[in-house]
C-alpha cells in the first residue's frame, strides 16, 4: 500500500497541477518505499534530490499560472512555498553535516505538508484558474 494514495479529493481542476501533484505523491511514495526497505544512501538521496527538484519545478509551474491570471492569493501561496523550500533546505543542511537523516517524522512531514496544501491552498485556486483558462 503507498504511502500516500491519489485520490480524486486531491484533483484540483488544473490538470498541468494536478499531474504534477501525482509525480509529487510517487516521488514521496518512492522515498518511502527506499526508506522501508533499507535501501542504500545513494538510493535514498538520488530520490530525495529529485523530489526537492521536482517540487521547486512545480512551484514555480503553479506560481506562473498564477501570476499570469493574475490570482488574488498568489503571495499567502508563494509564502507557504518559500516555507517548505526552507524546512526541506533545513534538513538537507543537517542531514549533509550528519545530524539527521530520513525519518518517519520527515516523511511524515512531506506528505502532511502535500496533502493538507494541496487540499487547503491549491484546491483554492483550481476554480479561478479553470475559469481564467477558459477549461
Amino acid at each position: 500500500m503507498p504511502f500516500i494514495e491519489w485520490s480524486d479529493k486531491l484533483i484540483t481542476g488544473v490538470r498541468e497541477a494536478d499531474e504534477q501533484h501525482k509525480k509529487l505523491v510517487s516521488l514521496i511514495n518512492e522515498l518511502y518505499d527506499a526508506m522501508k526497505q533499507g535501501k542504500g544512501i545513494e538510493v535514498i538521496d538520488k530520490t530525495l534530490d529529485e523530489l526537492v527538484r521536482y517540487a521547486g519545478y512545480h512551484f514555480t509551474t503553479e506560481e506562473t499560472l498564477m501570476s499570469k491570471y493574475g490570482y488574488p492569493e498568489l503571495a499567502s501561496h508563494k509564502r507557504e512555498h518559500e516555507a517548505f523550500k526552507a524546512k526541506i533546505k533545513e534538513f538537507l543542511e543537517k542531514k549533509a553535516k550528519g545530524e539527521a537523516t530520513l525519518t518517519m517524522e520527515v516523511m511524515t512531514f512531506l506528505k502532511d505538508w502535500l496533502v493538507k496544501h494541496i487540499m487547503g491552498t491549491d484546491k483554492k485556486y483550481g476554480p479561478f484558474l479553470q475559469q481564467k483558462m477558459g477549461k
